[in-house]
């Protein structure tokens, strides 16, 4: 199993690459989003990578973070999505764009995707809804990326929260709550405590 590659950058066009890795030429498959990233050849370059094998393909995916593999992966798990579909919803939307409308039953959104049809963007959200762990959901959740003002306080007292089961949008007023009108050196826990006592 391939999980990154670090070497010289020497060819690119979008959605392939090629690094050189100690006289070795590998030709890796990214989204837009990676290609976007990486700077021109010839350059020192590292990229995680999916190694796609089946018995008539043996093929490389690679991401400039760890975000994009992991979703690749997650799209590679439903039924119908195969890599070359996974790379173009990759490609046309972020990671936070595919995340949060999972997370929100937005299939139109997904089916926008070419490639991806009703049935499919449904089946996503049905099969991967639950596989989105509580912190990709805040983060994609939060409105234009926000991390709560920067207060980490309030984003893991929102993560503790949703991991004791309220919803994220309920989760979050709550924390919100405490903070505007309570001290500012609250603690996280102080801060979940007080959200399950109003």
């Amino acid at each position: 199993m391939i999980t990154f590659l670090e070497g010289l950058l020497v060819e690119k066009t979008p959605t392939r690459v090629v690094l050189s890795v100690g006289g070795v030429g590998y030709e890796v498959f990214v989204p837009l989003s990676s290609f976007d990233r990486l700077g021109a050849p010839p350059q020192a370059c590292r990229l995680l990578t999916y190694d796609y094998i089946r018995e008539d393909q043996h093929s490389l995916f690679g991401f400039v973070s760890e975000a994009e593999r992991k979703l690749f992966g997650l799209l590679m798990s439903v039924s119908g999505i195969g890599p070359k579909l996974a790379l173009s919803a990759l490609s046309s939307l972020t990671v936070r764009e595919i995340t949060g409308a999972i997370a929100g039953g937005d299939a139109k959104r997904l089916s926008g995707v070419t490639g991806i049809g009703k049935k499919i963007a449904e089946r996503m959200v049905l099969e991967l809804r639950d596989k989105l762990s509580a912190a990709e959901v805040l983060s994609a959740a939060a409105p234009g990326g926000a991390d709560f003002g920067g207060d980490h306080r309030v984003r893991d007292a929102v993560l503790a929260l949703i991991s004791l089961g309220y919803k994220q949008a309920d989760a979050q007023k709550m924390a919100a709550a405490v903070v505007a009108g309570g001290k500012p050196d609250l603690s996280v826990e102080d801060i979940v405590r007080k959200a399950l006592t109003r």
